[in-house]
């Protein structure tokens, strides 16, 4: 079977995988260019600040904005399913929502993208300053915060909402799966349906590595020098001794960002020689000393010791994105069309 036959074979079973998808409309991946009658509406999402899992609970609170994109048609009698996409470390929400939320929600799938570091414009602004002060748990409680609005909405089906992440945003969703942080971020059960990872460093490892049973997807590059595969699969093993199935998946030909705008280039600082651990209170530390990051100034210390400046290449990779909105949307058509996860409301 062709490239071409099979992209519309998986779209198929995504289009009949669930009553919330849009059926025969979506035999091809939508062109964002040609959809009109999605409009993202902002809505904003009771969240906090939490540095740390442990600091969950007694954060500051926060307000953070976030664009929904609703199918059209989307209503108490035809339920949809949803995903809360968390951007990467550019911060490029306009571009993801171009990019996933309106061919996802033409296809029948809402969409609410979290806007992490515009909602966060008070503590950084800066690339590097955003990394020593917006912290991955800070994602999460915005994850978090998405999942509850979207399941209190009556159009969405409250047991298929899963969580998408890129890059920064992707090592969120792979955390937002362990019981570390669901049980502090979600005490009353409430989880995704399944998380997906794109091209997300495998620099932590947690301590205890329950999880809340949901499945994961995890898609890299094969050239993507963020990515050391050996870590990634030890990460992917933990995952699974914790409950959860994972599923991972490595393009060849593909570097770190492979779905965005930009052409090959640089940027950036290098993480892949980061090593981090989460203990079982939640508390990260750097792995080989032990030194707790529990404030920006640790943080920066232990960010400058192992990053360094040593920049790594993104670039657009038009082969590689076909193939991932084909892994993307199969994984995403088994998962809605299972029952929604115990405490999901669904």
């Amino acid at each position: 079977m062709g490239t071409g036959r099979r992209v519309l074979l998986v779209l198929w079973l995504v289009a009949s995988a669930s009553p919330g998808l849009a059926g025969d409309r979506f035999t091809v991946w939508p062109d964002p260019d040609a959809v009109h009658d999605v409009v993202p509406t902002e809505i904003e999402l009771p969240s906090s600040d939490p540095f740390m899992p442990s600091d969950i609970g007694h954060a500051r609170r926060r307000v953070v904005r976030a664009l929904l994109y609703l199918p059209p048609g989307a209503s108490p009698q035809h339920k949809v399913p949803a995903v809360v996409l968390l951007h990467g470390s550019i911060g490029n929400t306009e571009e993801r929502g171009y990019r996933y939320g309106l061919p996802l929600a033409e296809a029948g799938v809402a969409v609410l993208v979290v806007e992490t570091y515009a909602s966060r414009a008070d503590l950084a602004t800066s690339f590097v300053g955003r990394a020593l002060h917006i912290t991955e748990t800070m994602f999460d409680a915005d994850a978090y915060a998405g999942l509850r609005v979207l399941s209190a909405r009556p159009e969405i089906e409250a047991g298929h909402v899963a969580l998408v992440g890129f890059s920064y945003g992707g090592m969120a969703a792979t955390y937002a799966l362990y019981d570390t942080i669901a049980r502090r971020l979600a005490p009353d059960g409430q989880h995704f349906a399944a998380h997906v990872a794109f091209y997300a460093p495998c620099v932590a490892r947690f301590d205890d590595s329950r999880t809340t049973g949901a499945p994961l997807l995890m898609l890299y590059g094969g050239q993507d020098q963020l990515i050391r595969p050996d870590r990634c699969a030890q990460v992917a093993a933990d995952l699974r001794g914790g409950g959860s199935a994972v599923t991972v998946v490595s393009y060849r030909q593909a570097v770190h960002q492979w779905d965005g705008e930009l052409q090959p280039r640089l940027i950036g600082r290098h993480l892949a020689d980061c090593r981090f651990r989460v203990d079982r209170f939640g508390i990260v530390h750097e792995a080989a000393s032990g030194v707790g990051m529990g404030n920006p100034f640790l943080r920066g210390v232990v960010l400058g010791l192992c990053t360094g400046s040593r920049p790594y290449p993104i670039g657009r990779n038009e082969a590689t994105i076909v193939r991932s909105d084909q892994d993307l949307l199969h994984f995403l058509s088994e998962v809605f069309a299972r029952p929604g996860p115990s405490g999901s409301g669904g």
